[in-house]
């Protein structure tokens, strides 16, 4: 993990300093703590004046995010001081709020289930939807899996906390296999590219622009199962989440609302600037060819933003799933995974930016 203000352009911090990096953020965060005294109740108006001063760390993957307010020009329009910090996946983000490091996340549909698993309180204040097939099954070079039963036996990527683990518990249940019935090799998401290309695993799930990377380093050799057999394996949602005590500061509060509406607006500007966002983020940030950026633009879709109430029984059956396999420690309901208060919010966002708002209610 790395951190960064406004003024520079972060790179993504190699998995070894993790621990350094995250000591300097608590240190930094805990310098910066503070708030307002009044605790603002889960069921009251949100805030809309944010107190000069008021800081957001917001938790970052691949560096999507911050590249995504910079080259859309909503960062400056936010009303407060926005810090970012980079990360691997769910369960460091996790790691993150635990330690009250950052505020907010953007992560797929499963990182939320287990925090609230363990205790945490994690709201759920925005999301969107890209194609769910975007997220492909790679195959290792040499290895033939063209089905989804031919994953018997064969030893698959697992990441426990991540949207990637109830894409492979879905992609059994459509199998009708067990999780006994395949090997589940538990690694870091930083991990799968590589274990996939040298075979350490035959199958993993990747999403963009890992796939990207996948195929090109294969030369052609690496392979991905169609889509006619992975199709429904994964959601195409990703979420916007906050921690419990940083929605109960009315400064913080004010500020993620406010980080909301420019997220819908940031999030709707790359949909109608493809050019200027596949060059920002896929080729200056990420590495990618042009070609291979707008590829990867493309088997993303349209951007939609789903209702919350409306994403509720989804998110439900993803819970489900993942205790049938045994991953979750007590029952859990979705509909208190998610902050309601928000939907007017992104209503109007959406509306004003001229993005898609799905759903119509729960």
């Amino acid at each position: 993990m790395s951190s960064s203000t406004r003024a520079g352009r972060i790179r993504p911090a190699p998995l070894i300093r993790f621990v350094a990096g995250f000591a300097a953020l608590l240190a930094f965060t805990g310098c910066a703590a503070g708030g307002a005294s009044a605790e603002l109740p889960a069921d009251a108006p949100l805030p809309t004046e944010v107190p000069p001063g008021t800081e957001l760390v917001v938790a970052d993957q691949q560096e999507r995010v911050q590249t995504l307010f910079r080259a859309s020009g909503e960062l400056d329009k936010i009303p407060a001081r926005v810090e970012f910090a980079n990360f691997v996946g769910g369960p460091e983000v996790l790691e993150s709020f635990r330690a009250e490091a950052t505020d907010v996340a953007i992560v797929g549909d499963t990182p939320p289930i287990h925090a609230q698993a363990s205790g945490e309180d994690v709201p759920i204040v925005a999301a969107f939807r890209i194609d769910p097939n975007s997220t492909r099954f790679a195959v290792a070079p040499g290895v033939q899996v063209r089905t989804l039963p031919e994953l018997r036996g064969k030893k698959i990527a697992y990441a426990e906390g991540t949207a990637q683990q109830t894409a492979v518990l879905r992609a059994l249940e459509k199998a009708g296999l067990r999780t006994e019935d395949v090997q589940l090799v538990r690694l870091q998401l930083a991990e799968f590219n590589d274990a996939v290309r040298t075979g350490a695993v035959d199958v993993a799930p990747l999403n963009e622009p890992r796939l990207t990377r996948f195929l090109a380093q294969t030369g052609g050799r690496g392979t991905t199962i169609p889509v006619a057999e992975t199709d429904g394996t994964s959601t195409g949602v990703s979420y916007l989440y906050t921690r419990r005590a940083a929605l109960e500061d009315p400064a913080k509060a004010a500020a993620i609302r406010a980080f909301v509406e420019h997220f819908a607006a940031a999030r709707q500007w790359a949909a109608t600037h493809p050019a200027e966002w596949i060059d920002a983020y896929y080729v200056r940030s990420q590495g990618v060819t042009r070609a291979d950026g707008e590829r990867i633009v493309a088997s993303e879709g349209t951007v939609e933003f789903p209702r919350l109430a409306s994403l509720i029984s989804t998110q439900q059956h993803t819970i489900d799933l993942l205790a049938a396999a045994g991953g979750l420690p007590k029952p859990l309901n979705a509909h208190d995974h998610f902050d309601l208060r928000f939907d007017a919010v992104l209503d109007e966002s959406v509306r004003r930016s001229g993005g898609i708002r799905e759903g119509s209610g729960g």
